[in-house]
């Protein structure tokens, strides 16, 4: 593994709250998204995120196990212990239900993935996202007031930098200068964050595919796209 992974897993090990909690926030609402499709309608909201809880347990106690050889990509892993613990659960409700005397739950075919299951393009795109969004929050917590807001407003909202410019009372030049500073903190985040998220070559190439590369107009426009359609589902601030 990469040494930031490398790092990232032995936090893990130890038991460290806050590497625990980065999983959690990244990650989450994904795996909690993909439950709730798997489920179908007969799993609850608060099981969905007790089974997401339980899959991140599961994946922080197993993390340092993982064989890199395997050629397995982060979000295949993370995918089939979602599915496990979806199946276990299902299991405890048909044993509960039997033992009831009643019918055990029919699981449809297709509800939950196979035994190896392989991520769709939604989930992947939905993993990327969430590597973008995660050190998008790094950035902002380790960024000045002015700065991050000058880049809120460029590249989140999409404003122009005359118009930023005067709402902050500030000259063009200095918002320039503030846009390109958060811009190659993001870059250098982004990229720390999607290294220490993936476990293929191929998951390392996803920011170039995706326009996150050196040209800055494409890289604005990415960032503000990932923003503007998380901000549509809910899952951060507008």
């Amino acid at each position: 593994m990469h040494p930031l992974t490398t790092t990232f897993v032995n936090r893990l090990r130890d038991r460290d709250e806050t590497a625990w909690f980065e999983l959690w926030e990244a990650f989450g609402p994904v795996i909690r998204g993909q439950l709730t499709r798997w489920g179908r309608g007969t799993v609850g909201a608060e099981t969905v995120r007790d089974l997401t809880q339980e899959t991140l347990a599961a994946a922080s106690g197993a993390i340092d196990r993982y064989d890199p050889a395997r050629g397995a990509r982060f979000s295949t892993w993370i995918l089939a212990i979602a599915r496990h613990a979806l199946g276990d659960e299902l299991d405890r409700r048909f044993a509960a239900k039997r033992g009831n005397g009643r019918r055990g739950m029919e699981l449809q075919p297709g509800s939950v993935a196979s035994h190896e299951p392989r991520p769709d393009e939604a989930f992947e795109t939905a993993m990327f996202r969430a590597k973008v969004l995660a050190a998008l929050r790094k950035v902002q917590g380790e960024s000045e007031l002015i700065p991050f807001e000058v880049f809120r407003l460029r590249v989140l909202d999409g404003r122009p930098g005359r118009e930023v410019a005067a709402e902050l009372g500030l000259s063009e030049p200095t918002v320039s200068r503030h846009l390109a500073a958060v811009r190659q903190r993001l870059r250098s985040r982004l990229e720390e964050t999607i290294v220490l998220y993936s476990f293929t070559d191929e998951e390392r190439r996803e920011a170039q595919s995706a326009g996150l590369g050196e040209d800055d107009r494409l890289f604005d426009e990415a960032v503000g796209e990932i923003h503007r359609l998380e901000c549509m589902r809910g899952r951060v601030g507008g």
